[in-house]
């Protein structure tokens, strides 16, 4: 049995009850089960508390001296800081009519007296499983809008966090290579937020700019440089100073730009295009490319020096086909945040499905992804081919055997994913993506139903 202090996200819940010998039995249910229970004799007491210690689950008897249950529960669902956490109410059984217009008004559940710890016990455990995915569901809605989060668990992912927490708080120019679609920006970003600089970040793609305008957008011009510069512009380096310039795409930068980059770099001073004063500048420099550019200085299309200057640090993101064990949790971030946006209920996969995913060979990435994504989260085809796979293939049967040990699982843990996650070792929301890719049913497995 886990003690309070080792179980996930501190399983903290109230019990409210006025009655001794009631409110110690359902403490002792729960503390058995490894559940930490805070113990009050009415709803007041328990609601002071709620600031200072708050649980993830309240259990309340209806009828209590001073303030009644329901007026605890309409209470807590007034708070912003508490509306979401699941209020099981125990009721008499003249009550019962009195506990159903309550769920009506926000209650999880409702429990009749006399009632058996392991329905107590149940009951609680289904609305810690509630409060966890809400809570995940509000963490990924903070996502939403925003690519800006570097997913995955992979290896190669795991180095590349590893060097984002290294190399992120230190301030170096940064060269990131990738294949189109990689996250290189993402990525870019990530290490700006690890910088803790106080400055914007500054996204330019090189690759879009015609190179008439090329010196202007990046190094800023002077009123009357040229034809139609009617005032002063400031360019992009001068624009995030005290921050992050990316340069996506730097490869394209011509030839003569880049000599004026290396300067800016060594001397992190810039000129205006029509100006011969200095402008100090304090911006870290991050750039992009998606081409070897050591070939490409070997053949003359980049400068050798600028690219020695920017390989000191030097970061290669992965393919999405390097890291396949990634596209599960990338899928499933993906699917939630475009039935968000499009307000669709979130449809199933099926393992055959997430196995046909992992095989593909993704040419644009984890945005081919992203797009695949949203067209099966809006009920289209996803528009990829089918690989061949036999039944017999070591992918069918990896599929087959990640199943049957996710089932066994939980049906040792009565369907209760929390504990099935304990049994496997794994995160609980790295069991409910898998649980959901095989298009398991948890329910099917609590006692009296396994299959």
């Amino acid at each position: 049995m886990n003690s309070p202090d080792t179980l996930p996200n501190n399983m903290l819940v109230y019990v409210v009850e006025d009655d001794p010998v009631v409110r110690l039995g359902c403490a002792q249910a729960l503390t058995l089960e490894g559940i930490a229970v805070r113990e009050f004799g009415d709803a007041e007491s328990a609601f002071a508390a709620l600031r200072h210690a708050p649980p993830v689950v309240i259990v309340s008897d209806i009828r209590l001296p001073g303030i009644d249950g329901l007026t605890l529960l309409d209470s807590i669902k007034a708070r912003s800081d508490s509306a979401d956490i699941p209020v099981i109410l125990t009721t008499g059984h003249g009550d019962v009519a009195m506990a159903v217009s309550a769920m009506r008004s926000g209650a999880y559940d409702f429990i009749e007296k006399p009632f058996h710890s392991e329905r107590l016990v149940d009951t609680v455990r289904r609305a810690l499983e509630h409060r966890s995915l809400v809570v995940e569901n509000r963490n990924l809605r903070a996502q939403l809008g925003s690519e800006r989060t570097l997913l995955g668990r992979s290896p190669p992912m795991q180095r590349i966090h590893s060097l984002i927490s290294a190399i992120g708080p230190t301030g170096a120019d940064v060269l990131i290579v990738g294949e189109t679609g990689t996250g290189k920006e993402v990525l870019a970003r990530a290490l700006h937020t690890a910088s803790r600089r106080s400055g914007p970040f500054v996204a330019l793609n090189c690759a879009a700019l015609p190179e008439a305008v090329f010196e202007s957008e990046i190094f800023g011009h002077e009123a009357g440089a040229f034809t139609g510069a009617q005032q002063r512009r400031i360019g992009k380096f001068e624009y995030a100073s005290g921050g992050t310039l990316f340069l996506d795409e730097l490869e394209t930068m011509p030839l003569a730009l880049q000599a004026k980059l290396l300067r800016a770099l060594q001397e992190r001073y810039i000129e205006r295009l029509g100006s011969n004063t200095p402008v100090t500048v304090d911006v870290r420099v991050i750039a992009a490319v998606k081409r070897d550019l050591k070939q490409l200085s070997d053949q003359g299309q980049f400068r050798a020096d600028l690219y020695y200057r920017l390989n000191v640090v030097s970061i290669e993101l992965p393919a999405l086909r390097q890291r396949a064990d990634d596209i599960p949790e990338l899928f499933a971030h993906f699917v939630r945040a475009a039935c968000v946006r499009y307000d669709k209920r979130e449809p199933a996969w099926t393992s055959e499905d997430m196995m046909r995913w992992q095989l593909h060979d993704w040419p644009g990435n984890v945005r081919e992804l992203k797009n695949v994504a949203e067209r099966f989260s809006l009920g289209l085809d996803d528009g990829l081919p089918q690989p061949p796979m036999g039944a017999d293939s070591l992918a069918a049967r990896m599929v087959r055997a990640e199943r049957s040990y996710i089932e066994d699982a939980l049906r040792n843990a009565g369907g209760q994913v929390i504990k099935a996650a304990e049994q496997l070792g794994l995160p609980r929301k790295t069991l409910y993506d898998k649980i959901t890719r095989h298009g398991i049913d948890p329910n099917a497995f609590r006692q009296g139903t396994q299959p």
